[in-house]
């Protein structure tokens, strides 16, 4: 058995063991459905649904579902958690409406991309191993679980209080996120729409101000979502509020800057519009 392949399987259990942790950790002060705590239901239901996607993709020998499932699962567990957990408030409407309009708007620009390249390079590799296609699906799960969980907790938490300071702060930041991340991505469709741009890369708009604006768009946005529910949190429920500093740990660290800029710099490394450009442009906070 390979490195990797084995590294895999070393993997997984500890992922399910760091996920049932941070289940119970949420489930703390949070409604229940036939005595099971709806968090851990719901954290429970992200990696079942990556689990059962997997059995196609492993069969089919295909990537091209992975981000449409991710989203689909945010919006399956965060509408489980709002429509069966506590009566519904201003609060928990806001945290569901910021999560749906974010899944749904991403998933529908990340599959679309998908089905006009025809396959996602990073999964060249691990596709023909089961370890390691399984340990990515069970990643995702986790991603989930631990993104959404801030909003999870505030919409299943028996706390209620009405909306507040860290409400309106917390929409602010969310649609600031949203539109810098939505006006990114646009710009960049656009930019490698155009046969004349073949082969470069974008330095315009969003993209002269930010090396990767769409990643900064996306951690406001997931601190925005923390900040609303912060309120309503209690006890164990406050370990939630890892959500945005995972997404930017995952993004900076893992699997989001580090491979694009690889990409990059063997690409058009070494050519001098690039370097200066690197040399200009901030990596993921955007310069004034």
């Amino acid at each position: 058995m390979k490195k990797a392949d084995r590294n895999a399987l070393i993997a997984l259990p500890i992922l399910i063991v760091i996920a049932v942790l941070f289940a119970l950790a949420g489930s703390q002060g949070g409604s229940t459905i036939a005595g099971f705590p709806l968090f851990a239901l719901c954290v429970a239901l992200a990696f079942l649904i990556q689990w059962l996607v997997f059995i196609h993709a492993w069969t089919r020998q295909t990537e091209k579902f992975f981000d449409l499932a991710g989203s689909l699962t945010y919006i399956s567990v965060i509408s489980l958690a709002f429509f069966l957990g506590p009566r519904p408030d201003a609060r928990s409407v806001l945290l569901w409406v910021m999560v749906i309009l974010w899944a749904v708007r991403l998933g529908t620009y990340l599959y679309t991309r998908i089905q006009k390249r025809g396959k996602d390079a990073r999964f060249d590799d691990i596709k023909p191993s089961f370890a390691r296609f399984l340990n990515v699906w069970t990643i995702q799960g986790m991603w989930v679980s631990f993104t959404v969980g801030a909003a999870l907790a505030g919409i299943t938490t028996a706390a209620r209080k009405p909306l507040d300071l860290f409400a309106i702060l917390g929409a602010v930041l969310w649609a600031v996120g949203f539109a810098i991340e939505v006006a990114a991505d646009l710009q960049k469709s656009r930019f490698n729409a155009d046969p004349a741009n073949r082969g470069g890369f974008i330095q315009t708009g969003l993209w002269a101000r930010s090396r990767h604006p769409n990643y900064f768009g996306e951690i406001l946005l997931w601190i925005g979502v923390a900040v609303a529910a912060f309120p309503v949190l209690q006890g164990w429920q406050l370990v939630t509020l890892i959500s945005p500093f995972f997404v930017a740990l995952l993004l900076t660290r893992v699997s989001g800057i580090p491979l694009l800029e690889k990409r990059a710099d063997a690409k058009w490394g070494g050519q001098a519009d690039y370097e200066d450009y690197k040399r200009k442009t901030p990596v993921l906070i955007p310069k004034l």
